[in-house]
């Protein structure tokens, strides 16, 4: 087989993957498959628009024009006991993070920031394996303080692995949505985490799915993975039925295992957004950590435009984002409207 042959046959392969999504993820609202997901991850940089109009396309078609705007804050920062190699809190790495508390009035006045901005979502987060006692009582008085301030903003936590007392208790408090990232594909997740299970993690998405709270789970791309795990990846969580995913890209933090990690290209990082927006076409797709650091500016329009839907605004919990501001103009700029709280109830 020549060479022009051996191109002109990929070529049509190429061309075959996009338009089989585009009858069975457009047409049908049908994700795609493993396999098909591997195939658009390998595809070329020359079907790279191709790729990123049709999961535009495939976003506006199944969830429409508008963008979700989030705020987080830590609650409780560093000192977490798991060894996720990725993660500056762990306490079992020579970070320079610290352990910290924030106060009720921090909490307050982070959720009140949050909204000014226009985010209908601000969400609370503890480095912690799950939530103690403690924290528990802390949480409930600080969703508690910022209702009382008058502030109506959605709620969600990400406070780690539950048990079903854990899970009842958040939902009797008002919390809406639950993070708990799977990180990665199962087959990849003990090369990330020794301390725990990805199996762990999903039991505690089974108890907040089963509880009525919306699910919010995603992870970070650029830890080590292959192609093939990322599609095995974008299929598990296809089939967990998430509300949310976020889309992360892995930051190498000083002290830990991945510090010396390369962070991933950015027409690579598109090309995954796009093909998870692909694999789960009525999901939200949130641009979370590491957009700042794999895309700058132009490409954080690019995945506005290729599958994104939902946004974090500020900072994160240990590295910095975006102005608030920034972002908020580039929402302008696309002409894509803020999702109204009224419609995140």
């Amino acid at each position: 087989m020549t060479a022009a042959t051996q191109q002109s046959e990929s070529t049509v392969g190429e061309q075959d993957v996009l338009a089989v999504a585009r009858e069975q993820v457009l047409e049908r609202g049908v994700g795609l498959t493993q396999d098909q997901v591997l195939q658009v991850l390998r595809l070329p940089g020359d079907r790279l628009q191709d790729l990123l109009a049709l999961a535009h396309d495939v976003r506006m078609r199944w969830c429409g024009p508008e963008v979700e705007v989030e705020g987080i804050v830590s609650v409780k920062t560093g000192g977490c006991p798991e060894d996720c190699h990725f993660c500056s809190q762990s306490g079992l790495f020579p970070t320079p993070v610290r352990a910290a508390w924030l106060d009720i009035p921090g909490m307050v006045q982070a959720a009140k920031e949050t909204a000014e901005t226009g985010a209908t979502e601000f969400c609370i987060v503890a480095a912690v394996r799950g939530p103690d006692k403690r924290l528990m009582s802390q949480v409930r008085d600080g969703i508690n303080a910022i209702r009382e301030s008058g502030n109506d903003i959605n709620i969600a936590c990400s406070l780690g692995m539950l048990t079903q007392e854990q899970v009842d208790e958040l939902v009797e408090m008002g919390v809406h949505r639950y993070n708990h990232n799977l990180e990665t594909a199962r087959s990849h997740f003990p090369e990330v985490v020794t301390t725990h299970t990805w199996e762990e993690r999903w039991e505690t998405l089974r108890m907040v799915h089963e509880a009525g709270m919306e699910v919010c789970c995603g992870g970070i791309v650029g830890m080590g993975e292959t192609d093939e795990q990322r599609a095995e990846f974008a299929v598990q969580l296809a089939e967990l039925d998430p509300h949310e995913v976020p889309m992360n890209f892995l930051i190498p933090q000083a002290g830990t295992p991945y510090e010396h990690y390369e962070t991933i290209e950015g027409p690579d990082a598109l090309r995954i957004v796009a093909a998870y927006r692909l694999a789960m076409p009525r999901t939200m797709l949130r641009f979370a950590g590491g957009r700042e650091l794999t895309l700058g500016d132009l490409g954080a329009e690019q995945g506005m435009l290729g599958g994104i839907n939902a946004i974090i605004v500020g900072n994160y919990l240990t590295n910095l984002g975006r102005p608030a501001e920034r972002d908020l103009s580039m929402l302008e700029d696309l002409r894509m409207p803020i999702k109204a709280l009224s419609d995140t109830l």
